[in-house]
């Protein structure tokens, strides 16, 4: 076969999942739940069932309460399958922690003895 020299793009056959980070406890470690909604085969009302995964987060960005976009990857881990490929939301635990932080400036060791002479 001959090679007509143009460049396909790779799709990525990898699963992805959304879903909220419920625990941050573990080093680079994420737990996220993931949610679906089914029929009940025979009532059909619709349950929602819930699945945890463990996602690895290089950086240590998410939060608890975000909102997070993870893919299959190589198994990392004796439970860690998934990667953290985005933060789609970020929850109201970190923006409570960013407002916080930004209102706050830093006291400097100085103003601490300062305060505490006083």
């Amino acid at each position: 076969m001959a090679d007509t020299g143009k460049t396909q793009a790779r799709t990525s056959h990898r699963k992805e999942r959304e879903g909220e980070v419920v625990s941050t406890k573990m080093d680079k470690t994420i737990v996220v739940r993931i949610a679906r909604r089914i029929s009940h085969p025979l009532y059909k009302k619709i349950i929602t069932r819930y699945k945890s995964f463990n996602a690895h987060d290089e950086r240590n960005e998410a939060q608890v309460g975000d909102l997070v976009r993870i893919s299959e990857t190589r198994p990392l881990s004796k439970t860690k399958r998934w990667r953290l490929a985005k933060i789609v939301q970020q929850g109201e635990l970190a923006l409570a922690n960013a407002a916080a932080a930004s209102a706050k400036p830093e006291a400097s060791p100085e103003d601490a003895k300062e305060s505490a002479e006083a």
